[in-house]
């Protein structure tokens, strides 16, 4: 077998990888998909990952297609969790 072919694990394929951008600074960290929680810890780790516990955001991500959407709330937060296909990319603005 080659060395460099790589099969996805069980664990892999239950992560979701993300990646977060904020003003001009990148982080990057990953979520149980079959886990993937509330929008309100989310919000909260989002805000503890980049280190800014008391600024209010605004939460979007980009779809498969390059569209930013919105995510706000438990169900559109499950669903860009969902539509990761490994990379959920978000965007993150003062409100």
């Amino acid at each position: 077998m080659n060395k460099n072919h790589r099969v996805p694990s069980s664990r892999s394929l239950s992560a979701v990888e993300v990646k977060s951008k904020f003003g001009a600074e990148f982080r990057r960290f990953s979520l149980d998909r079959s886990k993937p929680g509330r929008f309100d810890e989310f919000y909260g780790l989002l805000q503890h990952v980049h280190r800014i516990p008391n600024v209010e955001l605004l939460v979007a991500y980009a779809d498969v297609h390059g569209d930013l959407l919105p995510i706000n709330n438990d169900d559109n937060y499950l669903k860009a969790v969902k539509s990761a296909n490994p990379l959920l990319r978000l965007f993150l603005q003062r409100k």
